[in-house]
């Protein structure tokens, strides 16, 4: 699996992006409604035919972006950006021969050379988005394509943790390298509330059993240190992943606001995240790419990233209309996740 981050967030080492707005992309008046937030995250990432776009990375579309897009809309009650998200998905990304998404879409060629890989990330969120648009608004046609993804989840990305082959963990894709004694595993793709909400849902206990593991071994790593992007689990333990570096870093931002949003505010792991988070020298800044040995290679004031740290750390976090058009796809992104996680799993006891 390629990382899709590292390289290009390097650079960004401490100011937030004020990335221009995407003219030429934004969303047709009539779909640009809801909340301050969420109207800018769509008049600045939507396409008026529906595709998420990623314009720290070549103005891509992905699985996951599009994912998160529909997850989204779902959560701010917008039918039309939903509908319009899924058509250009189910359009362009639903090119292989089961359920799953193609990972990469670009302007240049679609889906070319290994795009068709599928991404586990993406394919759970969609999944979970489509489940609660039936379950919250009572959208018509979601239940289905909800169901045929989680069987191919299911089916083709989970693996026998090689320690113990009785549990199971989440692979990155359906083509991930797995094999029964090393097995490429991505700490930040384990929702456990989505993974559960869409278990029972489907009376699919696999994805709940793989939850409960990946939970186990989101501690594991978080004992040795920071959470890192992406291990190699082995038979004889964790190992350097062959495909990636060993560094803490966009990916692993994600797995402390996952574990608050599914109550899991006490979680190892999450102590270790605000930990890795104080690493930073510069004040108003977070560490967000550490290296094994707790080098900081990369820190931010992204307000992304901060509303990730405040959840982590049972702290209010402001709600600042002005956040998201200072931002760049993948922090104004996860700030969207983060309130929604904020209300959801209402961490502390917050307001």
């Amino acid at each position: 699996m390629m990382n899709r981050r590292t390289v290009i967030r390097s650079m960004m080492l401490s100011m937030v992006s004020t990335a221009p707005s995407l003219s030429g992309y934004a969303l047709a008046d009539e779909l640009v409604a809801g909340p301050p937030e969420w109207s800018d995250w769509k008049s600045r990432f939507l396409s008026q035919d529906g595709r998420v776009i990623d314009d720290e990375n070549g103005k891509i579309s992905h699985s996951e972006g599009q994912a998160f897009g529909a997850f989204l809309a779902q959560a701010y009650g917008d039918r039309a950006a939903f509908e319009c998200i899924e058509n250009w998905t189910k359009a362009n990304l639903l090119v292989r021969q089961d359920h799953l998404m193609a990972w990469r879409w670009r302007e240049s060629e679609a889906v070319g050379g290994d795009d068709w890989h599928s991404a586990t990330d993406g394919d759970l969120f969609r999944a979970w988005a489509l489940l609660r648009a039936r379950r919250d608004f009572g959208w018509i046609g979601s239940d289905e394509s909800a169901e045929n993804i989680v069987r191919d989840i299911a089916a083709l990305c989970l693996r026998p943790d090689p320690r113990a082959p009785h549990f199971l963990l989440l692979t990155p894709g359906a083509e991930a390298r797995a094999n029964p004694d090393r097995v490429l595993f991505n700490p930040s793709y384990v929702m456990p509330r989505a993974l559960r909400a869409l278990g029972a849902a489907f009376d699919e206990p696999r994805l709940i059993a793989a939850a409960d593991h990946g939970e186990s071994v989101l501690a594991e790593l978080a004992a040795l240190g920071p959470v890192p992007d992406w291990v190699d689990v082995t038979s004889d333990g964790f190992a350097p992943p062959q495909e990636h570096d060993v560094r803490s870093g966009y990916d692993a931002l994600r797995v402390p606001l996952y574990l608050v949003w599914s109550g899991n505010q006490s979680h190892p792991a999450v102590e270790r995240a605000r930990q890795t988070f104080e690493l930073s020298g510069i004040a108003g800044h977070l560490a967000v790419v550490v290296a094994a040995n707790e080098d900081v290679l990369a820190q931010s004031n992204s307000p992304g990233y901060q509303a990730i740290a405040a959840l982590a750390s049972c702290a209010a976090d402001q709600d600042r209309d002005d956040a998201v058009h200072l931002q760049t796809y993948y922090p104004a992104t996860v700030e969207l996740l983060a309130r929604i996680a904020g209300k959801e799993a209402t961490p502390c006891n917050l307001p």
